[in-house]
């Protein structure tokens, strides 16, 4: 889930102003809100995970920093045990909140948050969003004769 703000605590996701899909033109802070259910089976294994930025082309959004180039994406390694008194076969919930410094984004442009887990997706793990378009300021486009 997008919001401006998220945090993962004790086990629980704590988000502030979720679930939009339209932000900008101008860059702002925000943040994403993850929840990943373990199957019971997967307890006490290592895994990865990597969230990655798309464009509506279906690249890797660049962003140009001091080292250079960089990919907005996260990737980490998580594992997971079974709590005592979970019930055989309940999934184990991996709650996880990134928060992002404003990300300079083309407007008027759709792009999707991927989240890939052990080297695997699914649709229903992405997040799309949208940048306003840039309206001109009110002395562009006016002629005075």
């Amino acid at each position: 889930m997008l919001a401006d703000s998220a945090q993962a605590v004790g086990g629980k996701l704590y988000i502030l102003g979720g679930g939009w899909s339209l932000t900008g033109p101008e860059p702002a802070s925000f943040a994403l809100a993850v929840k990943i259910e373990v199957p019971w089976d997967q307890a006490g294994f290592s895994h990865t995970f990597r969230l990655a930025l798309f464009d509506s082309d279906g690249q890797v959004v660049v962003n140009e920093t001091r080292d250079g180039p960089q990919a907005i994406e996260i990737a980490a390694g998580f594992e997971v045990e079974r709590a005592p008194g979970l019930r055989p076969g309940s999934p184990i919930d991996v709650p996880l909140a990134f928060t992002f410094a404003p990300i300079p984004l083309e407007a008027g442009e759709r792009y999707v948050w991927r989240l890939e887990i052990d080297g695997v997706s699914d649709e229903d793990w992405r997040v799309a969003f949208s940048t306003r378009p840039r309206h001109p300021s009110p002395d562009e486009g006016s002629t005075i004769s």
